[in-house]
């Protein structure tokens, strides 16, 4: 069974890049048809999906950060990552990473196959 482990700093400062780690155990992050995501909800919000990198390598992002975001990975690790640079408060929130296959990809955010547990990210000076 694939299992999700976010990691990285909890505090960003304003301006920096935040970067976060997702580790997969359990299964490839090459396996035919997975897609990867990174999902986020601000607190007293609701959950918003950032991008995914699918079974290809190929990357795709939500249009409203787009321009501020890059997410990549690591075979050999087994990893892949999330950066989301020029960060302001307003991207304080808990970070998931999150996994689905080529069914529930389609259905969107609310059909996630797999979720990490969730790693809180404040962004303060």
């Amino acid at each position: 069974q694939v299992q999700l482990q976010e990691s990285g700093p909890g505090l960003v400062k304003p301006s920096q890049t935040l970067s976060l780690t997702c580790s997969v155990s359990g299964g490839s992050i090459s396996t035919d048809v997975y897609y990867w995501s990174w999902i986020r909800r601000p607190p007293g919000k609701g959950l918003e999906w950032i991008g995914y990198i699918g079974y290809t390598g190929r990357t795709y992002y939500s249009p409203s950060l787009k321009s501020r975001t890059s997410i990549s990975r690591d075979t050999s690790k087994n990893q892949f990552t999330l950066q989301l640079s020029s960060v302001t408060p307003e991207d304080t929130a808990v970070y998931y990473c999150a996994l689905q296959n080529g069914i529930t990809f389609y259905k969107g955010i609310d059909a996630i196959d797999v979720w990490g547990q969730g790693t809180q990210v404040t962004v303060s000076a």
